[in-house]
Protein backbone atom coordinates (compact mmCIF):
# COMPACT_ATOMS: atom_id res chain seq x y z
CA UNK A 1 0.00 0.00 0.00
CA UNK A 2 1.59 3.27 -1.08
CA UNK A 3 1.36 6.70 0.49
CA UNK A 4 -1.49 7.76 -1.78
CA UNK A 5 -3.77 4.87 -0.90
CA UNK A 6 -2.80 4.27 2.72
CA UNK A 7 -5.66 4.75 5.17
CA UNK A 8 -4.91 7.74 7.36
CA UNK A 9 -4.94 7.58 11.14
CA UNK A 10 -6.92 10.12 13.11
CA UNK A 11 -3.86 12.25 13.87
CA UNK A 12 -2.87 12.32 10.18
CA UNK A 13 -6.07 14.17 9.35
CA UNK A 14 -5.46 17.92 9.48
CA UNK A 15 -6.97 19.64 12.48
CA UNK A 16 -9.74 22.11 11.72
CA UNK A 17 -8.60 25.68 11.29
CA UNK A 18 -8.78 27.75 14.39
CA UNK A 19 -11.41 29.94 12.74
CA UNK A 20 -13.72 26.92 12.44
CA UNK A 21 -13.65 26.18 16.17
CA UNK A 22 -16.61 27.06 18.31
CA UNK A 23 -16.30 30.12 20.50
CA UNK A 24 -16.51 27.92 23.60
CA UNK A 25 -13.59 25.82 22.30
CA UNK A 26 -11.52 28.92 21.53
CA UNK A 27 -12.13 30.42 24.94
CA UNK A 28 -11.31 27.12 26.60
CA UNK A 29 -7.96 26.86 24.77
CA UNK A 30 -7.09 30.48 25.47
CA UNK A 31 -7.81 29.97 29.14
CA UNK A 32 -5.69 26.82 29.26
CA UNK A 33 -2.78 27.75 26.96
CA UNK A 34 -3.06 31.52 26.32
CA UNK A 35 -2.72 30.88 22.58
CA UNK A 36 -4.52 29.14 19.72
CA UNK A 37 -1.32 28.32 17.82
CA UNK A 38 -1.07 24.74 19.05
CA UNK A 39 0.06 21.58 17.28
CA UNK A 40 -1.79 19.30 17.73
CA UNK A 41 -5.00 21.11 18.64
CA UNK A 42 -6.37 19.82 21.97
CA UNK A 43 -9.95 18.73 22.53
CA UNK A 44 -12.45 20.70 24.57
CA UNK A 45 -11.89 18.30 27.44
CA UNK A 46 -9.92 18.40 30.69
CA UNK A 47 -9.13 14.69 30.22
CA UNK A 48 -7.06 15.49 27.12
CA UNK A 49 -3.45 15.34 28.42
CA UNK A 50 -2.52 18.32 26.24
CA UNK A 51 -4.77 20.39 28.53
CA UNK A 52 -3.14 19.26 31.77
CA UNK A 53 -1.29 21.84 33.88
CA UNK A 54 2.42 21.87 33.12
CA UNK A 55 3.35 20.63 36.60
CA UNK A 56 1.10 17.61 36.19
CA UNK A 57 2.63 16.79 32.81
CA UNK A 58 6.14 17.11 34.16
CA UNK A 59 5.53 14.97 37.25
CA UNK A 60 4.01 12.23 35.11
CA UNK A 61 6.93 12.37 32.67
CA UNK A 62 9.48 12.19 35.49
CA UNK A 63 7.77 9.11 36.92
CA UNK A 64 7.80 7.41 33.50
CA UNK A 65 11.38 8.52 32.77
CA UNK A 66 12.63 7.18 36.11
CA UNK A 67 10.73 3.95 35.46
CA UNK A 68 12.50 3.74 32.08
CA UNK A 69 15.85 4.32 33.78
CA UNK A 70 15.13 1.44 36.15
CA UNK A 71 15.10 -0.94 33.17
CA UNK A 72 18.69 -0.26 32.12
CA UNK A 73 19.62 0.38 35.77
CA UNK A 74 18.43 -3.12 36.67
CA UNK A 75 20.35 -4.64 33.77
CA UNK A 76 23.61 -2.97 34.84
CA UNK A 77 23.04 -3.32 38.59
CA UNK A 78 25.20 -6.43 39.08
CA UNK A 79 27.89 -5.38 36.64
CA UNK A 80 30.39 -4.65 39.43
CA UNK A 81 29.62 -7.89 41.28
CA UNK A 82 30.32 -10.63 38.73
CA UNK A 83 33.23 -11.99 40.76
CA UNK A 84 31.16 -12.08 43.95
CA UNK A 85 28.25 -13.81 42.19
CA UNK A 86 30.58 -16.35 40.59
CA UNK A 87 32.10 -17.26 43.95
CA UNK A 88 28.75 -17.40 45.75
CA UNK A 89 26.95 -19.55 43.14
CA UNK A 90 29.98 -21.61 42.11
CA UNK A 91 29.98 -20.60 38.45
CA UNK A 92 32.51 -18.93 36.16
CA UNK A 93 32.71 -15.14 35.85
CA UNK A 94 31.64 -15.53 32.22
CA UNK A 95 28.45 -17.36 33.28
CA UNK A 96 27.80 -14.73 35.93
CA UNK A 97 27.93 -12.05 33.21
CA UNK A 98 25.11 -13.83 31.36
CA UNK A 99 22.75 -12.63 34.12
CA UNK A 100 23.20 -9.17 32.60
CA UNK A 101 23.12 -10.30 28.96
CA UNK A 102 19.82 -12.09 29.62
CA UNK A 103 18.22 -8.89 30.94
CA UNK A 104 19.49 -6.86 27.96
CA UNK A 105 17.89 -9.30 25.52
CA UNK A 106 14.52 -9.47 27.28
CA UNK A 107 14.31 -5.67 27.61
CA UNK A 108 14.27 -5.55 23.81
CA UNK A 109 11.57 -8.14 23.20
CA UNK A 110 9.18 -7.77 26.15
CA UNK A 111 7.76 -4.35 25.08
CA UNK A 112 6.24 -6.08 22.04
CA UNK A 113 3.83 -7.70 24.51
CA UNK A 114 3.29 -4.67 26.75
CA UNK A 115 2.59 -2.08 24.01
CA UNK A 116 -0.77 -3.40 22.70
CA UNK A 117 -1.95 -4.01 26.27
CA UNK A 118 -1.01 -0.44 27.22
CA UNK A 119 -2.82 0.88 24.14
CA UNK A 120 -6.02 -0.99 25.02
CA UNK A 121 -6.07 -0.69 28.81
CA UNK A 122 -3.94 2.42 29.38
CA UNK A 123 -0.39 3.23 30.47
CA UNK A 124 -1.16 3.53 34.19
CA UNK A 125 -2.36 -0.04 34.91
CA UNK A 126 0.52 -1.51 32.89
CA UNK A 127 3.07 0.57 34.80
CA UNK A 128 1.56 -0.46 38.14
CA UNK A 129 1.60 -4.15 37.17
CA UNK A 130 5.16 -3.69 35.95
CA UNK A 131 6.35 -2.44 39.33
CA UNK A 132 4.57 -5.10 41.38
CA UNK A 133 6.05 -7.83 39.19
CA UNK A 134 9.54 -6.29 39.32
CA UNK A 135 9.39 -5.97 43.10
CA UNK A 136 8.44 -9.63 43.59
CA UNK A 137 11.07 -10.88 41.12
CA UNK A 138 13.85 -8.78 42.64
CA UNK A 139 13.03 -10.33 46.02
CA UNK A 140 13.28 -13.68 44.26
CA UNK A 141 16.75 -12.76 43.01
CA UNK A 142 17.85 -11.76 46.50
CA UNK A 143 16.69 -15.10 47.89
CA UNK A 144 17.88 -17.32 45.00
CA UNK A 145 19.95 -20.29 46.24
CA UNK A 146 21.24 -21.35 42.80
CA UNK A 147 22.43 -19.80 39.54
CA UNK A 148 19.49 -21.21 37.54
CA UNK A 149 16.87 -19.79 39.90
CA UNK A 150 18.60 -16.40 39.92
CA UNK A 151 18.68 -16.45 36.13
CA UNK A 152 14.93 -17.19 36.02
CA UNK A 153 14.17 -14.37 38.45
CA UNK A 154 16.40 -11.94 36.54
CA UNK A 155 14.61 -12.81 33.31
CA UNK A 156 11.19 -12.25 34.86
CA UNK A 157 12.37 -8.97 36.39
CA UNK A 158 13.48 -7.79 32.95
CA UNK A 159 10.10 -8.71 31.49
CA UNK A 160 8.16 -6.76 34.12
CA UNK A 161 10.41 -3.67 34.33
CA UNK A 162 10.58 -3.13 30.55
CA UNK A 163 7.38 -1.20 29.56
CA UNK A 164 8.46 2.39 30.32
CA UNK A 165 11.78 1.99 28.49
CA UNK A 166 9.78 1.68 25.26
CA UNK A 167 6.53 3.54 26.00
CA UNK A 168 8.15 6.79 27.13
CA UNK A 169 7.95 8.08 23.56
CA UNK A 170 4.18 7.60 23.63
CA UNK A 171 3.86 9.41 26.97
CA UNK A 172 5.74 12.44 25.62
CA UNK A 173 3.73 12.50 22.40
CA UNK A 174 0.45 12.22 24.31
CA UNK A 175 1.16 15.10 26.70
CA UNK A 176 3.52 17.63 25.06
CA UNK A 177 3.07 19.73 21.93
CA UNK A 178 5.24 19.33 18.84
CA UNK A 179 7.38 22.42 19.43
CA UNK A 180 8.56 21.10 22.83
CA UNK A 181 8.79 17.42 21.99
CA UNK A 182 12.58 17.04 21.67
CA UNK A 183 13.18 18.58 25.09
CA UNK A 184 10.87 16.13 26.83
CA UNK A 185 11.79 13.12 24.71
CA UNK A 186 15.29 14.02 25.86
CA UNK A 187 14.32 13.68 29.52
CA UNK A 188 13.10 10.15 28.83
CA UNK A 189 16.08 9.15 26.68
CA UNK A 190 18.68 10.62 29.05
CA UNK A 191 17.22 8.61 31.92
CA UNK A 192 17.35 5.42 29.82
CA UNK A 193 20.99 6.16 29.02
CA UNK A 194 21.91 7.11 32.59
CA UNK A 195 20.68 3.81 33.97
CA UNK A 196 23.73 2.04 32.52
CA UNK A 197 26.51 4.10 34.20
CA UNK A 198 24.65 5.11 37.39
CA UNK A 199 24.05 1.53 38.52
CA UNK A 200 27.75 0.56 38.83
CA UNK A 201 28.55 3.78 40.69
CA UNK A 202 25.95 3.02 43.36
CA UNK A 203 26.15 -0.74 43.51
CA UNK A 204 29.91 -0.91 43.42
CA UNK A 205 29.77 0.47 46.96
CA UNK A 206 26.88 -1.80 47.92
CA UNK A 207 28.54 -5.01 46.71
CA UNK A 208 31.87 -4.08 48.31
CA UNK A 209 30.43 -3.00 51.68
CA UNK A 210 27.39 -5.19 52.42
CA UNK A 211 27.33 -7.91 49.77
CA UNK A 212 25.85 -8.19 46.28
CA UNK A 213 22.46 -9.60 47.38
CA UNK A 214 21.61 -6.18 48.82
CA UNK A 215 21.60 -4.94 45.23
CA UNK A 216 18.38 -6.89 44.68
CA UNK A 217 16.84 -5.75 47.97
CA UNK A 218 17.50 -2.10 47.05
CA UNK A 219 15.95 -2.62 43.61
CA UNK A 220 12.85 -4.16 45.22
CA UNK A 221 12.54 -1.26 47.70
CA UNK A 222 12.85 1.22 44.83
CA UNK A 223 10.09 -0.56 42.90
CA UNK A 224 7.83 -0.31 45.96
CA UNK A 225 8.43 3.43 46.28
CA UNK A 226 7.74 3.87 42.55
CA UNK A 227 4.45 2.01 42.90
CA UNK A 228 3.27 4.32 45.69
CA UNK A 229 4.26 7.44 43.71
CA UNK A 230 2.49 6.19 40.58
CA UNK A 231 -0.62 5.37 42.58
CA UNK A 232 -1.02 8.96 43.79
CA UNK A 233 0.77 11.09 41.17
CA UNK A 234 0.76 9.12 37.89
CA UNK A 235 -2.42 9.89 35.86
CA UNK A 236 -3.53 8.01 32.77
CA UNK A 237 -2.14 9.64 29.61
CA UNK A 238 -3.79 7.31 27.08
CA UNK A 239 -6.59 9.33 25.51
CA UNK A 240 -8.71 8.79 22.41
CA UNK A 241 -8.91 12.07 20.52
CA UNK A 242 -12.21 13.61 19.50
CA UNK A 243 -14.03 13.33 22.83
CA UNK A 244 -15.64 16.74 22.95
CA UNK A 245 -17.11 16.54 26.44
CA UNK A 246 -16.40 20.02 27.68
CA UNK A 247 -14.28 21.17 30.64
CA UNK A 248 -15.45 18.43 33.02
CA UNK A 249 -13.76 16.98 36.06
CA UNK A 250 -11.48 14.14 34.89
CA UNK A 251 -9.90 13.02 38.19
CA UNK A 252 -11.77 9.70 38.27
CA UNK A 253 -11.00 9.01 34.60
CA UNK A 254 -7.28 9.60 35.06
CA UNK A 255 -6.68 7.86 38.39
CA UNK A 256 -9.42 5.30 39.04
CA UNK A 257 -10.59 4.15 35.62
CA UNK A 258 -9.15 0.70 34.95
CA UNK A 259 -11.59 -0.23 32.21
CA UNK A 260 -10.62 -0.76 28.61
CA UNK A 261 -9.86 2.53 26.85
CA UNK A 262 -9.43 1.43 23.24
CA UNK A 263 -12.01 -1.13 22.03
CA UNK A 264 -9.83 -2.23 19.09
CA UNK A 265 -9.59 -6.01 19.03
CA UNK A 266 -6.34 -7.65 20.19
CA UNK A 267 -4.82 -9.93 17.54
CA UNK A 268 -1.46 -11.56 16.95
CA UNK A 269 -0.60 -8.67 14.63
CA UNK A 270 -1.18 -6.25 17.52
CA UNK A 271 1.85 -7.71 19.29
CA UNK A 272 4.27 -7.85 16.35
CA UNK A 273 3.12 -4.77 14.43
CA UNK A 274 6.05 -2.55 15.60
CA UNK A 275 8.37 -4.83 13.60
CA UNK A 276 6.77 -3.45 10.42
CA UNK A 277 9.07 -0.44 10.79
CA UNK A 278 11.88 -2.55 9.38
CA UNK A 279 10.31 -1.63 6.01
CA UNK A 280 10.03 2.09 6.81
CA UNK A 281 13.40 3.78 6.29
CA UNK A 282 12.55 6.89 8.31
CA UNK A 283 12.36 4.72 11.44
CA UNK A 284 14.59 1.78 10.55
CA UNK A 285 17.61 3.91 9.53
CA UNK A 286 17.55 6.12 12.67
CA UNK A 287 17.08 2.99 14.81
CA UNK A 288 20.14 1.28 13.31
CA UNK A 289 22.27 4.46 13.31
CA UNK A 290 21.40 5.20 16.94
CA UNK A 291 21.90 1.60 18.03
CA UNK A 292 25.38 1.47 16.49
CA UNK A 293 26.47 4.57 18.41
CA UNK A 294 24.77 3.32 21.59
CA UNK A 295 26.52 -0.04 21.29
CA UNK A 296 30.04 1.36 20.88
CA UNK A 297 29.88 4.66 22.80
CA UNK A 298 27.84 3.35 25.73
CA UNK A 299 27.56 -0.44 26.04
CA UNK A 300 31.13 -1.25 25.02
CA UNK A 301 32.68 1.31 27.33
CA UNK A 302 30.60 0.34 30.37
CA UNK A 303 31.22 -3.38 29.72
CA UNK A 304 34.97 -2.98 29.22
CA UNK A 305 35.63 -0.67 32.19
CA UNK A 306 35.21 -3.47 34.80
CA UNK A 307 37.51 -5.73 32.77
CA UNK A 308 40.18 -3.41 31.37
CA UNK A 309 40.55 -1.23 34.46
CA UNK A 310 40.82 -4.19 36.82
CA UNK A 311 43.39 -5.84 34.57
CA UNK A 312 45.37 -2.67 33.89
CA UNK A 313 45.10 -0.75 37.16
CA UNK A 314 44.06 -3.46 39.67
CA UNK A 315 41.01 -1.47 40.90
CA UNK A 316 38.53 -2.85 43.42
CA UNK A 317 34.73 -2.92 43.02
CA UNK A 318 34.19 0.56 44.49
CA UNK A 319 36.89 2.12 42.34
CA UNK A 320 35.59 0.49 39.17
CA UNK A 321 32.12 1.88 39.84
CA UNK A 322 33.47 5.40 40.23
CA UNK A 323 34.89 5.33 36.68
CA UNK A 324 31.32 5.76 35.41
CA UNK A 325 31.06 9.31 36.78
CA UNK A 326 32.66 10.62 33.59
CA UNK A 327 29.96 8.89 31.53
CA UNK A 328 27.22 10.44 33.67
CA UNK A 329 28.65 13.96 33.22
CA UNK A 330 29.03 13.44 29.48
CA UNK A 331 25.46 12.17 29.11
CA UNK A 332 23.96 15.15 30.95
CA UNK A 333 26.07 17.56 28.90
CA UNK A 334 25.09 15.97 25.59
CA UNK A 335 21.41 16.21 26.40
CA UNK A 336 21.61 20.01 26.38
CA UNK A 337 22.34 19.80 22.66
CA UNK A 338 20.11 16.85 21.83
CA UNK A 339 17.06 18.15 23.67
CA UNK A 340 16.87 21.88 24.35
CA UNK A 341 19.01 23.04 21.42
CA UNK A 342 17.23 20.64 19.08
CA UNK A 343 13.87 22.29 19.76
CA UNK A 344 15.41 25.76 19.33
CA UNK A 345 17.07 24.63 16.11
CA UNK A 346 13.71 23.59 14.65
CA UNK A 347 11.95 26.70 16.01
CA UNK A 348 14.43 29.08 14.38
CA UNK A 349 14.09 27.26 11.09
CA UNK A 350 10.29 27.48 11.30
CA UNK A 351 10.48 31.26 11.82
CA UNK A 352 12.19 31.61 8.44
CA UNK A 353 9.46 29.73 6.60
CA UNK A 354 5.99 30.94 5.55
CA UNK A 355 3.27 30.32 8.14
CA UNK A 356 1.63 27.74 5.90
CA UNK A 357 4.86 25.71 5.57
CA UNK A 358 6.14 23.37 8.28
CA UNK A 359 9.82 22.64 8.76
CA UNK A 360 10.69 19.14 7.58
CA UNK A 361 11.81 16.60 10.21
CA UNK A 362 15.05 16.00 8.27
CA UNK A 363 16.31 19.43 9.27
CA UNK A 364 16.71 18.12 12.83
CA UNK A 365 19.26 15.55 11.62
CA UNK A 366 21.97 18.20 11.18
CA UNK A 367 22.58 18.09 14.93
CA UNK A 368 23.19 14.33 14.89
CA UNK A 369 26.52 14.71 13.06
CA UNK A 370 28.06 16.48 16.03
CA UNK A 371 26.95 13.57 18.21
CA UNK A 372 28.45 10.98 15.87
CA UNK A 373 31.78 12.80 15.70
CA UNK A 374 31.95 13.22 19.48
CA UNK A 375 31.16 9.52 19.93
CA UNK A 376 33.94 8.53 17.54
CA UNK A 377 36.49 10.84 19.15
CA UNK A 378 35.53 9.71 22.64
CA UNK A 379 35.82 5.98 21.86
CA UNK A 380 39.22 6.54 20.23
CA UNK A 381 40.50 8.46 23.26
CA UNK A 382 39.14 5.82 25.65
CA UNK A 383 40.77 2.86 23.91
CA UNK A 384 44.06 4.50 22.90
CA UNK A 385 44.69 6.10 26.29
CA UNK A 386 44.13 2.79 28.09
CA UNK A 387 46.65 1.22 25.75
CA UNK A 388 49.19 3.98 26.41
CA UNK A 389 48.66 4.08 30.17
CA UNK A 390 51.24 2.61 32.53
CA UNK A 391 50.24 0.47 35.49
CA UNK A 392 49.10 3.56 37.42
CA UNK A 393 45.60 4.94 36.88
CA UNK A 394 45.06 8.23 35.03
CA UNK A 395 41.93 10.11 34.08
CA UNK A 396 42.40 10.43 30.30
CA UNK A 397 40.43 7.27 29.32
CA UNK A 398 37.52 8.50 31.44
CA UNK A 399 37.61 11.85 29.65
CA UNK A 400 37.26 9.91 26.42
CA UNK A 401 34.35 7.95 27.90
CA UNK A 402 32.65 11.23 28.86
CA UNK A 403 33.08 12.66 25.36
CA UNK A 404 31.65 9.47 23.85
CA UNK A 405 28.70 9.62 26.27
CA UNK A 406 27.93 13.22 25.24
CA UNK A 407 27.93 12.21 21.58
CA UNK A 408 25.77 9.18 22.26
CA UNK A 409 23.14 11.27 24.06
CA UNK A 410 22.97 13.82 21.23
CA UNK A 411 22.44 11.04 18.71
CA UNK A 412 19.90 9.32 20.96
CA UNK A 413 17.58 12.30 21.42
CA UNK A 414 17.88 13.68 17.88
CA UNK A 415 17.27 10.40 16.04
CA UNK A 416 14.46 9.17 18.28
CA UNK A 417 12.70 12.54 18.06
CA UNK A 418 13.10 12.49 14.28
CA UNK A 419 11.51 9.04 14.04
CA UNK A 420 8.61 10.12 16.26
CA UNK A 421 8.08 13.27 14.17
CA UNK A 422 7.77 11.09 11.07
CA UNK A 423 5.15 8.79 12.63
CA UNK A 424 3.64 10.74 15.51
CA UNK A 425 0.41 8.72 15.57
CA UNK A 426 2.47 5.56 16.14
CA UNK A 427 4.86 6.93 18.75
CA UNK A 428 4.43 3.91 21.03
CA UNK A 429 5.26 1.48 18.23
CA UNK A 430 8.24 3.58 17.18
CA UNK A 431 9.59 3.48 20.73
CA UNK A 432 9.10 -0.28 20.94
CA UNK A 433 10.84 -0.89 17.61
CA UNK A 434 13.82 1.32 18.44
CA UNK A 435 14.14 -0.36 21.84
CA UNK A 436 14.04 -3.78 20.15
CA UNK A 437 16.84 -2.86 17.74
CA UNK A 438 18.95 -1.16 20.43
CA UNK A 439 18.70 -4.01 22.91
CA UNK A 440 19.42 -6.61 20.21
CA UNK A 441 22.64 -4.78 19.32
CA UNK A 442 23.41 -4.40 23.01
CA UNK A 443 22.94 -8.13 23.62
CA UNK A 444 25.18 -9.23 20.73
CA UNK A 445 28.02 -6.76 21.35
CA UNK A 446 29.55 -8.19 24.56
CA UNK A 447 30.08 -11.53 22.80
CA UNK A 448 32.59 -10.03 20.34
CA UNK A 449 34.12 -7.05 22.17
CA UNK A 450 36.74 -9.14 23.96
CA UNK A 451 37.50 -11.17 20.84
CA UNK A 452 38.11 -7.95 18.88
CA UNK A 453 40.41 -6.49 21.55
CA UNK A 454 42.32 -9.77 21.91
CA UNK A 455 42.90 -10.09 18.16
CA UNK A 456 43.70 -6.51 17.08
CA UNK A 457 44.51 -4.76 20.37
CA UNK A 458 43.06 -1.56 21.80
CA UNK A 459 44.43 0.73 19.07
CA UNK A 460 43.21 -1.57 16.32
CA UNK A 461 39.82 -1.75 18.03
CA UNK A 462 39.64 2.05 17.90
CA UNK A 463 39.98 1.84 14.13
CA UNK A 464 37.31 -0.85 13.81
CA UNK A 465 34.81 1.02 16.00
CA UNK A 466 35.42 4.22 14.00
CA UNK A 467 34.70 2.41 10.74
CA UNK A 468 31.54 0.88 12.21
CA UNK A 469 30.18 4.25 13.37
CA UNK A 470 31.01 5.97 10.08
CA UNK A 471 29.50 3.18 8.00
CA UNK A 472 26.63 2.32 10.35
CA UNK A 473 25.63 5.80 11.53
CA UNK A 474 27.02 8.81 9.61
CA UNK A 475 26.53 7.48 6.08
CA UNK A 476 22.95 6.26 6.73
CA UNK A 477 22.07 9.65 8.28
CA UNK A 478 23.42 11.44 5.20
CA UNK A 479 21.26 9.21 3.02
CA UNK A 480 18.26 9.89 5.25
CA UNK A 481 18.69 13.65 4.95
CA UNK A 482 18.92 13.33 1.20
CA UNK A 483 15.99 10.98 0.61
CA UNK A 484 14.01 11.03 3.87
CA UNK A 485 11.32 13.43 2.69
CA UNK A 486 10.65 11.33 -0.42
CA UNK A 487 10.67 8.01 1.47
CA UNK A 488 8.14 9.31 3.99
Amino acid sequence: MNDKTEIKHAEDIPHPDVVSLSEAHKQYLLEKHHTLQLDPLPDLNDADPYNWPFRKKLVNLLLVAFHAMMATFTAAAIQSAFVDIAMDLNVSIQRASYLTSLVIAILGGAPLIWRPLADRYGRRPIFLISLVGSLVCNIGCARSPTYNIMGLCRGLTAFFISPAAALGSATVTETFFKHERARYVGIWTVMVTLGVPVAPVIFGFVAYRVGYRWIYWILAITNGIQFILYLFFGPESRYIRGQEQGPISSFKQQYFNFHRIDPTQLTFWSFISPLKFVTRPCVFIPAVAYSMVFLLASVMITIEIPQLFVEKFNLNTEQVGLQNIGIIIGTLTGEQVGGIMSDRWMWRRQRKLPETTSVQPEFRLWLSYSGCLLAICGVIVFLVQIDRASDSWNITPIIGAGIAAAGNQIVTTVLITYAIDCYRHEAASVGVFITFVRQTWGFIGPFWFNIMIANVGLVGSAGITTALMVGGSIIPIIFLQWRGGIMR
